[in-house]
């Protein structure tokens, strides 16, 4: 089955509304690299590209799937919501919600050698925000090149009011993770790689293997600080990081 094959066989279980079983388990050359190979087909197929994301950042999220190393997807600009947009969770299949430190670049960023002092250097803004995770993969039982294949399982997200980084220790912030006014989880910055510019920083380098970099004005979710929560109608999400205030996502 060739690279498109895969992609497109993704691209019709969202399309459908419907999950499959692991796709490493039917296609035995499904590794990591080809995983990319697929995700960079489904990108090329996506329109407008707002950003990156990270994922498995945090021994939560990777106990969580799993998996014991970080991954990288791209982020759609019409998975984008709106400030105060509700998530129509009708039109997914296994939303998940998590809470995230977004980075927005002021310039291009690039190279093999780059650090989180220059990739703080190289940030405009930071905000809270919200990804919502849905897996094409039943239950979300995949391996890493499944889950990479698959774009990181991303589906939607939210970005909250920009702040400025410059005095904010992003490592030392707390995060809480709300769903209908109960807490189900705290975490600090520190959770994504030590520090979430490291996360980014990270990503910087994985891209310069393929002659990629990050670019003036994208964003990047520089990964999940908490396991993720399930999510149905009626429900409301509030992720709260320190210093960078609150983000409320209902669910309809």
């Amino acid at each position: 089955m060739s690279i498109a094959d895969i992609a497109e066989r993704l691209r019709r279980a969202a399309g459908e509304g419907r999950t499959i079983g692991r796709l490493s388990a039917e296609f035995s050359e499904l590794d990591i690299a080809t995983a990319y190979d697929v995700q960079r087909e489904l990108r090329a197929g996506a329109g407008a590209v707002a950003g990156w994301k990270l994922g498995l950042t945090s021994r939560a999220k990777q106990h969580q799937v799993g998996v014991d190393e970080p991954v990288y997807g791209f982020l759609p600009a019409a998975g984008a919501l709106d400030l105060g947009e509700p998530l129509d969770v009708g039109a997914l299949v296994q939303p998940r919600c998590e809470p995230e430190i977004v980075f927005t670049l002021a310039r291009d960023l690039s190279g093999p050698h780059v650090t989180a002092a220059q990739v703080l250097a190289a940030t405009a803004a930071v905000a809270v925000g919200i990804e919502v995770l849905d897996s094409r993969y039943t239950d979300y039982d995949f391996s890493t090149a499944d889950v990479v294949a698959d774009n990181t399982s991303a589906a939607r997200y939210v970005v909250g009011t920009p702040r400025d980084p410059r005095g904010v220790d992003l490592r030392l912030a707390g995060v809480v993770l709300e769903r209908n006014g109960q807490i189900v989880a705290t975490a600090s910055g520190a959770a994504s790689l030590g520090h979430p510019a490291a996360a980014v920083a990270w990503l910087v380098r994985t891209l310069s293997t393929c002659d990629e970099g990050l670019r003036a004005g994208e964003i990047v979710l520089s990964g999940g600080l908490t396991a993720a929560v399930p999510v149905v109608a009626g429900d409301v999400v509030v992720a709260t990081v320190d210093r960078l205030g609150n983000l409320e996502l209902p669910c309809r």
